[in-house]
């Protein structure tokens, strides 16, 4: 049976049916090409855009202390991995879709397949070849055009989540990174503040010595004078 013939034998329902996996089928390879390798850029750019995103952050965070820098970090790295899963994701709905439902559809018209072939043994009385070929040839066509349009789709299903997984794994990863970075900054930047604090302490007691000294020499030598001059008074 050519395509031909087929299409002559089938009635408005299975033309609709296959206008449907037709579209489906279409949909699903222009969504999952343009996944997978939007997925694979992503995957490849995903670390250096999150080393940017946070280092154009950095003038942000001058003069935070070392619990607001980390939280500030967090919720950064955290709103562009939840971008970067949104945008990942895009188009996974369509072939979830087309997968599930193109084999039921091509079932669909399979079973109307076998209703025309019983319908014209009914009519004709007589279960003869000729009744019950091309309904059946009908049936076993769009069966075949279900399991060809869902067969694609779960590839490509299955390829843009495996990718995506690749995708938020180096996210997450840089992300550690790039957290215990700046933690690592925030406590090299309050040691060298204690440092500094601590030398103005040193610098200062020398000066408070010599105050304290020269205030003890003053009264030593009041009280010198006061008891050179006491004998005096007292004759």
């Amino acid at each position: 049976m050519d395509f031909m013939s087929y299409w002559q034998l089938s009635d408005m329902v299975t033309k609709g049916l296959f206008f449907i996996l037709l579209i489906l089928s279409l949909l699903s390879w222009v969504t999952g090409i343009i996944r997978v390798l939007q997925s694979r850029k992503l995957a490849a750019m995903v670390a250096d855009d999150l080393s940017q995103q946070i280092q154009a952050k950095r003038s942000d965070l001058n003069g935070k202390d070392t619990a607001t820098r980390r939280l500030i970090i967090e919720q950064t790295l955290l709103k562009h991995i939840g971008r970067y899963r949104f945008a990942s994701e895009r188009g996974l709905p369509i072939l979830g879709t087309t997968a599930a439902i193109a084999p039921f559809i091509g079932l669909f018209g399979t079973v109307w397949g076998i209703f025309h072939a019983l319908h014209n043994i009914g009519v004709s009385g007589q279960a003869g070849l000729g009744q019950v070929a091309g309904p059946v040839g009908e049936a076993l066509i769009m069966t075949g055009l279900g399991i060809a349009v869902a067969i694609p789709a779960v590839v490509f299903y299955n390829l843009a989540v495996r990718i995506n997984r690749r995708v938020m794994y180096h996210a997450n990863d840089r992300a550690h990174d790039l957290l215990a970075q700046s933690t690592e900054v925030a406590d090299a930047q309050q040691s060298s503040a204690q440092q500094s604090t601590a030398g103005s302490n040193s610098s200062a007691t020398p000066a408070q010595s010599a105050t304290g000294m020269s205030a003890e020499r003053q009264d030593i030598q009041s009280s010198e004078h006061y008891h050179k001059s006491a004998p005096s008074q007292l004759s």
